[in-house]
């Protein structure tokens, strides 16, 4: 199945120098994909001309004029800037031109101008984003993580119909475990908000296996945990800093002393492989779930690794036509709710 995706090819910490390389990364492991790198012409053609053997056929420019800032406020980059590359990409999205938009912009102009432009599911009051972790047993979903900093119990729900759906058809598992995020895992722990959505959970349908705790994420065997933007996003902050606090202090303990040197020689092949194992840039890319259309955020300090891999999950959404899974599934739920007469 041919796919076409349009990048933000100005956004990110580093716009086009990791974004081109990246493209063009993809566009050798997937032969099936198109490419359309949105953003300032002439800064794009310089960018490729360091990179010799671009696949010309597969790949092409789309002119944006403006680029939004990475700490630009959203509104003002929804309303000010409506020749963007983070703009004029989507819009392709909206018109047809392409299937899904992957953009290391700025997160709050990318979810804004997203919903304006492709709008929710019917069905969905907002969208959330949602992400892999790494874990013992192999990976995570979770979500929200920072799209919606307050949610009621009915779009924990959405949020859990939506994960569920992303991680059956992008992980081939069928009925997915869910779990929503929680303070214990008695029934009495928790506020409101969320023993409300664990009754909802209940009824649902969901493999819905209760409350986890913040300690599981990584230990626990589940495929999707479920929480409010706001618990999700020190969640994922959190993991991050950790991991670079216990990379730091691997540095320093191996380079402390001759001895601490040769050791780290002999164990190299072992840091190696674990390096491998929690490398970040293999769970880059972000979902942005519950819009009529595939927009992935890749995170904006990555590399041109990190971003091929955030292309790589674009395309794995479009071939599984995830926003059509996930209206199916919706309006199916829907018509079940609907009293008979």
């Amino acid at each position: 199945m041919a796919v076409t995706i349009a990048l933000d090819a100005m956004g990110g910490d580093h716009g086009p120098a990791v974004t081109v390389p990246g493209a063009l990364a993809a566009l050798r492991s997937q032969p099936d994909l198109n490419l359309v790198l949105v953003g300032q012409r002439a800064v794009l053609e310089s960018e490729l001309a360091r990179h010799p053997g671009a696949d010309g056929g597969r790949l092409r420019i789309q002119e944006a004029a403006q680029v939004v800032g990475m700490d630009e406020p959203p509104a003002q980059a929804l309303r000010g800037k409506k020749d963007s590359s983070m703009r004029v990409a989507i819009n392709l999205v909206k018109n047809g031109e392409a299937q899904a938009i992957v953009s290391a912009g700025n997160t709050g102009a990318l979810m804004a101008t997203a919903r304006f432009v492709l709008k929710t599911l019917p069905g969905i009051d907002r969208p959330a984003i949602i992400t892999a972790f790494p874990t013992v047993h192999g990976r995570v979903y979770i979500l929200d993580l920072g799209a919606n900093v307050d949610s009621t119990p009915e779009q924990l729900l959405q949020f859990g119909i939506m994960g569920s759906l992303l991680v059956g058809a992008v992980e081939r598992k069928e009925n997915p475990q869910v779990a929503l995020l929680n303070v214990g895992v008695e029934d009495i722990k928790g506020n409101e908000v969320v023993k409300k959505a664990d009754e909802l959970f209940r009824a649902s349908g969901l493999n819905y296996h209760g409350y986890a705790e913040g300690d599981e994420i990584f230990l626990r065997k589940m495929d999707v945990i479920v929480c409010d933007g706001f618990v999700g996003n020190v969640a994922l902050k959190s993991s991050e800093g950790l991991a670079r606090m216990i990379s730091q202090f691997m540095k320093e303990e191996f380079t402390r002393n001759l001895f601490a040197r040769l050791v780290a020689l002999v164990a190299l092949p072992v840091l190696n492989a674990l390096r491998r194992r929690l490398d970040p840039r293999q769970y880059n890319g972000a979902s942005l779930v519950g819009l009529n259309g595939i927009v992935i955020k890749s995170h904006g300090g990555t590399d041109a690794v990190g971003f091929e891999y955030a292309i790589r999950v674009a395309a794995n959404e479009v071939q599984n036509q995830l926003p059509q899974l996930i209206g199916a599934r919706l309006s199916a739920l829907q018509g079940q709710s609907k009293p008979t007469t």
